[in-house]
This record gives structure tokens, sequence and C-alpha cells, in this order.
């Protein structure tokens, strides 16, 4: 090394070619999941596409029996896949023989994917959360082998939200479920919020950073039990049925015109919806 110079931090950066690559021999193996062990989309054959979003195409069978196609689209190492790289990928997915199926790969997506996902014509669109294992080098992909690390490809069912105005002005969410996408069928079906672990609003949303304003917990399993347990301490259980809510409490209009709603499951995987709201009150 030439005198003077100071050595290389940390591992050189992965080729985006190798990451690919490594994305999508995963997820031939793991295939995508929801949170129902049996509803798993299990992909027969994954081959490369030459798209500029697309860069694979999988076929499967459905649970009638019938072989599918499905495009894929594998979002940046480092970095979020927002709308426009959902409706671009869209588009490519669209092009010429069409695919019924886009499955959008990425460890993080923007706020506003959630208006672009879910169905684009005839083209159904599969938000599909990697899991961070997945960011390993390529030296540590043995120990994600070894591992057997479930939950790879995470599909995330959409919040079922509402936002209303109250009398005076104020304004209240109320999360009524998550509507679970099932890839074996292709339906969309009403849960309840049990597979919800806790919800935030930012009532101010400045559309740069979510500030948690309000925070709630949901979902089964006696979870004030389990966090007098983790905590080691008594919690009042009045406070806690204030934050043990699926209603949120009253809260003034926005002054950004924004307000804005992430959700968590069990697995740790969150969803962000944003809503426009006047300062009178009014919604859009």
């Amino acid at each position: 090394r030439p005198l003077g110079t100071r050595p290389p931090v940390g591992p050189p950066a992965r080729d985006a070619a190798d990451f690919v690559a490594v994305i999508l021999e995963n997820l031939r193996k793991a295939g995508v999941q929801n949170t129902v062990k049996q509803e798993r989309l299990v992909f027969d054959r994954i081959e490369p596409y030459a798209g500029t979003y697309v860069q694979a195409i999988g076929e499967y069978t459905d649970a009638a029996g019938k072989t599918l196609r499905a495009a894929i689209s594998i979002g940046p190492e480092y970095g979020t896949v927002d709308s426009t790289w959902v409706k671009e990928a869209a588009k490519e997915a669209r092009r010429g023989e069409g695919f019924p199926l886009l499955v959008v790969c990425a460890f993080a997506f923007g706020p506003y994917v959630g208006e672009e996902a879910r169905q684009w014509g005839s083209l159904t669109i599969l938000i599909t959360r990697m899991n961070p294992d997945l960011a390993m080098d390529t030296a540590d992909q043995k120990l994600l082998k070894s591992t057997g690390a479930g939950n790879l490809f995470m599909v995330f069912g959409e919040p079922d939200l509402e936002l209303r105005t109250l009398p005076g002005g104020k304004l209240q969410v109320e999360l009524r479920g998550l509507d679970v996408y099932d890839p074996t069928t292709g339906e969309i079906r009403s849960d309840t919020t049990d597979e919800i672990a806790c919800w935030f609003i930012d009532t101010d949303y400045n559309e740069e950073s979510f500030f948690v304003r309000h925070a709630y917990f949901t979902g089964a399993g006696e979870p004030y039990k389990k966090l007098q347990r983790a905590l080691k301490a008594e919690i009042d259980e009045e406070a806690w049925s204030t934050l043990y809510s699926t209603v949120s409490r009253p809260f003034d209009p926005p002054s950004t015109g924004k307000i804005a709603v992430k959700v968590i499951n069990h697995y740790g995987d969150e969803v962000l919806k944003v809503y426009t709201a006047k300062r009178s009150g009014h919604l859009e």
C-alpha cells in the first residue's frame, strides 16, 4: 500500500448484480409468506429478465393447480422503493405478454407505495418486505443458509384505517383490521387486529421524518401481562388501557396538512399510510 494511504474500512461494496443474484437465490428457496404458514407462494423456477425495474420472471402453481408467471422486481440494497419505482415496474410487467402478478421486494418502502400497490389494471402487485438478514455480505451468506432463517420475504397486509372528524374539528383514527393477501389464491380477506403489534401516529407529518406523537398497542395473547414480565415492574392498568386501543385519542388537525399512521406487525414489518387533512378538519 502506498505510504500515507489509509487501509480500506469494512468489506468492499457488493456488486448490484451479485446482490440481485443472492436475493433471487433465497427467494427461490424461501418463497413469499404472509402470516399464515400454509399460505406461501413457492416458485417452481426463477429466471433472469433483462428489464430495468423487473429483474426476473418466476413460475408458480396456484391453489387450483394452475401454473402462473410473475414478474419480480428487486429494490436497491441501500435505499427505499418509492411509488415511482412500483409504477415503472408495473409498466414493464404489463408490456408484451403481460404478467398477472408483480412481486416487488425491498428492505424499505416509501409512504406512498400503498397508493400504487395491490391492483394496477389487471396486474396484482405484491409488496414484499425482505428480512434485513438478506443484507449480509456474500461471505456471511453461509451463515444465513445454516440458520435457515424464516420469513425472509413477507407480505404485510394493508391496514384498514378510518380517519374521521369529530364535533369541534378534532381528528381521530380507528384501526379496524388488516387486509391480508393470500399469495396462493390471489384473494384478499379482512382479518382482525390480532396480527398487529403496535401502531403510531404522527399527527403533524412533514413528509421527511416520522415523529411518534401517539403510540398504541394491540394484538392477542395478553400483551399487558407480557409487558409486565418484560419490564419486571408493575404497570398502571388504567394508564395501560389508554395505550392498548384500536381507537386513537382526539388530536388537532395538522399544521402541515398531513398526518401519517405507521402499523407494525409481530414480525417487525411495517407499513406507513399518509392522509391529507386541512386545518379546518376536512379530510381529503
